[in-house]
């Protein structure tokens, strides 16, 4: 990730580990030895966003303990059976198949190698010392951004575009709608599908995002990996029907240093924790037996504060991100796509 993941690895890591390796201890967990741990992703890691986050916190972790990193980048959406069974060849330990794709390949090929995968959005699977989910969700943080969204918004309308409808990014979208509606109950929220699996599809993305303005919206909450970049592409060229600027709220990266002037905010994930805490877990016993999580209380999920966000909104927001770490505002993780349609004012589905 961009600029926030490499500030926060020695603040969020070494307290992080030295608790999960106290925890290892008192199970009287058999250890196992950890030399070498691969991740694979479907893109490039330079997308600040998903792919970069997987590879850099994964980097992050060897760094810090001591551990060689293989990055397998660019592999696509197809069968990486191949590439997870080189990996097992080449001695890596634990095999993380960064996306929902992949999580039925992996617990496979772990089967099969006896080498350990971590893998996205399949929970079932887990299995004790050789598979283990990570179905993270920034929906606490989605929330905030929809606060945000919903104080400014000129229209009242709001655009929501995703990628695909995996749990993670469902999670986020019902976030999104139940903090814009904590601002504004009557708040109009536009949610649009580029496809079932679109995530590469920045083409799609810009068509999409277009509708959702032309519809009415003026910021929109985009969650796409690379087809981020064709949503930021529309907000940037097409303007709002009020004829002011549309703002664009991203999610898990940084793209500040791409950012033309339409970046309102990002809801920020930092995977370092949940990727120091399989490490762990695999040498102390426990993977596969235990759930990952990302939140704000220990800032693995942030939002993003730009030069658009006042010093009162943002204080209102911080205010408000205190009461869901206390527990007095509660954000419920929903992750059906059918759940989240169902919160909409509309919805644009991919056939």
């Amino acid at each position: 990730m961009a600029g926030m993941l490499k500030r926060t690895i020695l603040a969020t890591l070494v307290p992080a580990l030295a608790a999960l390796g106290l925890a290892a201890i008192v199970t009287g967990a058999q250890a196992q030895e950890i030399d070498k741990i691969a991740v694979l992703v479907p893109e490039q890691g330079t997308d600040y966003g998903w792919n970069q986050q997987g590879v850099d916190a994964a980097r992050a972790v060897g760094a810090a303990m001591g551990v060689e990193v293989l990055a397998a980048e660019g592999l696509g959406y197809g069968d990486v059976r191949p590439t997870l069974r080189e990996l097992a060849a080449e001695g890596a330990d634990l095999m993380i198949a960064h996306a929902s794709g992949y999580n039925t390949a992996a617990p496979e090929i772990a089967a099969e190698t006896g080498v350990a995968v971590a893998i996205v959005d399949n929970p079932g699977a887990a299995a004790p010392g050789l598979v283990g989910d990570y179905t993270v969700s920034g929906h606490q943080g989605a929330y905030l951004a929809g606060m945000l969204a919903a104080q400014l918004s000129r229209t009242g309308t709001l655009g929501i575009v995703v990628s695909g409808e995996p749990p993670s990014w469902n999670s986020q979208s019902a976030g999104f709608a139940m903090g814009a509606r904590s601002v504004n109950a009557d708040v109009k929220l536009l949610y649009a599908v580029i496809g079932p699996a679109a995530y590469a599809d920045a083409a799609g993305g810009k068509r999409v995002t277009e509708s959702v303005i032309a519809a009415g919206a003026d910021i929109v909450f985009g969650q796409g990996d690379g087809s981020t970049f064709g949503m930021l592409q529309a907000v940037e060229t097409v303007p709002a029907t009020d004829g002011g600027k549309v703002l664009f709220i991203d999610v898990i990266g940084d793209k500040s240093e791409i950012d033309k002037g339409h970046l309102l905010s990002s809801v920020v994930w930092n995977l370092v924790p949940v990727y120091g805490a399989m490490v762990e877990d695999l040498k102390g016993g426990t993977f596969g037996t235990v759930n990952y999580a990302i939140q704000l209380a220990d800032d693995s999920v942030q939002l993003l504060r730009t030069a658009h966000i006042s010093d009162e909104v943002w204080a209102g927001l911080m205010d408000a991100r205190a009461g869901i770490v206390a527990g007095e505002i509660e954000v419920p993780a929903i992750w059906e796509a059918t759940d989240v349609r169902a919160m909409m004012s509309s919805v644009e589905a991919a056939e």
